[in-house]
């Protein structure tokens, strides 16, 4: 199969890339460096980085376009994601929409413009969308982003019935806490030792997890799969009190 992943430079997007490139999938990764941040990563003929702006739709179109008209596009993972970390009276109007830019218009974006060659997809098209505990559970200094993740599993759910019809499945993952630059920059020691103690397994996960489940909704076992979220996140979602 054939297909994009947005935010895909490091942590969570590479990794789900690393796991499609080894089975085979041919993987377009999109990000603002349009190269992996660790320079030491070895090239990978089934991985193709590319510079792009997620929030230009134009760009993105024109992107959208080249590799659908010239290869077909099967598969859509809209991993991007941004977050600013403050208390909810002092975000200021220009970064509420630049959160919800990012994390809720541009995954949509590129699912309409990926429709078309999704719909064609001689294995059903697919759309993956990183959704994330914020989209199920309340968490300080981060409203922005938690608002944009609820908005991002409604969309999911939305979009899934929309184009069931279509040719096209639509689901999302919810990731618990990874080692990526974005979780980093949310977590001190003390909400580190917070997060373990809230995880009934005690351990953050590694990015190749999400990537099983990516690979598991591009798989024939998941055709008749859409409009459904899955949490990969060390039982966090069902941990009582």
């Amino acid at each position: 199969m054939i297909g994009i992943i947005t935010g895909a430079s490091s942590g969570i997007g590479l990794g789900i890339a690393k796991v499609l490139a080894a089975e085979g999938h041919v993987v377009y990764c999109i990000s603002r460096s349009g190269a992996p941040k660790d320079k030491r990563e070895e090239p990978d003929e089934h991985i193709i980085h590319i510079k792009g702006d997620i929030c230009n739709s134009n760009d993105m179109k024109t992107l959208v376009d080249t590799i659908g008209k010239k290869q077909g596009i099967d598969f859509l993972i809209n991993n991007a994601g941004i977050t600013i970390k403050r208390r909810a009276e002092e975000i200021t109007d220009e970064e509420f929409e630049r959160v919800h830019r990012v994390n809720v218009f541009a995954p949509f974006r590129m699912s309409v413009l990926c429709y078309p060659y999704l719909k064609q997809s001689p294995h059903k098209g697919r759309i993956i969308n990183i959704s994330s505990m914020a989209s199920h559970l309340g968490f300080e200094l981060v409203v922005p982003y938690c608002s944009s993740k609820g908005a991002i599993l409604s969309q999911t759910r939305g979009l899934a019935i929309e184009w069931a019809n279509d040719n096209i499945t639509v689901n999302s993952i919810a990731p618990g806490w990874f080692p990526s630059e974005l979780s980093k920059s949310v977590m001190d020691d003390k909400r580190k030792a917070q997060i373990l103690a809230r995880m009934p397994l005690h351990a953050f996960g590694d990015t190749r997890d999400i990537g099983a489940m990516a690979s598991f909704l591009l798989s024939d076992g998941a055709k008749y799969i859409t409009g459904c979220d899955y949490a990969v996140d060390g039982g966090a979602l069902a941990f009582g009190f």
